[in-house]
């Protein structure tokens, strides 16, 4: 569990550096889509700094419940938990942990599909000599953190189910979910 819980730390520290890295970066550059909108009539990006934008706030979603589901500060109902025992609360914990874990997957897995596609999609209008780049790099490169931020919230999802497994501090000392 050590080994996990240090690559869960670096993972944390490398998506907490990319979170402030892109958020800076949203604010100057919806700052100067003002000031050059305003006083130069003229935008970002050829006109395209507003998707560009659009597409930040999709990698900060992604990152910021990346790190949420680390803390265990998704929204939960824990009405039921307050009614199990310690040892209830931990075998419930478990499975809602790993079934999470599940549906983080498959929404992975849907989105490498949906990625996939617009990836094909790009190509055949670069066959036909039409180009769909955001700041010279094809948009489908900025839809890749909808399967990695499904990956990183199914491996965190599966860190906290082991650490209920393994763990031998009572229910009622942790986060459970």
């Amino acid at each position: 569990m050590k080994i996990i819980n240090s690559i869960n730390n670096i993972l944390a520290k490398i998506e907490t550096i990319f979170l402030i890295t892109i958020l800076l970066t949203m604010i100057l550059l919806a700052f100067l889509q003002v000031i050059l909108r305003n006083f130069f009539s003229t935008s970002i990006l050829g006109g395209d700094g507003d998707i560009f934008l659009r597409h930040l706030v999709l990698w900060v979603a992604f990152l910021g419940a990346a790190l949420a589901t680390r803390e265990s500060r998704h929204i939960n109902i824990d009405i039921l938990s307050r009614l199990l025992s310690p040892t209830a609360k931990r075998i419930s914990a478990i499975v809602i942990n790993f079934f999470s874990a599940t549906v983080c997957f498959f929404l992975m897995r849907a989105a490498i599909i949906f990625i996939s596609d617009e990836k094909k999609h790009f190509e055949r209008l670069e066959e036909m000599g039409v180009t769909k780049l955001l700041a010279g790099i094809p948009e489908w490169i900025y839809l890749l953190i909808i399967a990695i931020g499904f990956g990183l919230m199914m491996l965190r999802f599966v860190i906290h189910a082991l650490e209920n497994i393994f763990s031998h501090k009572p229910a009622e000392e942790k986060d459970l979910v």
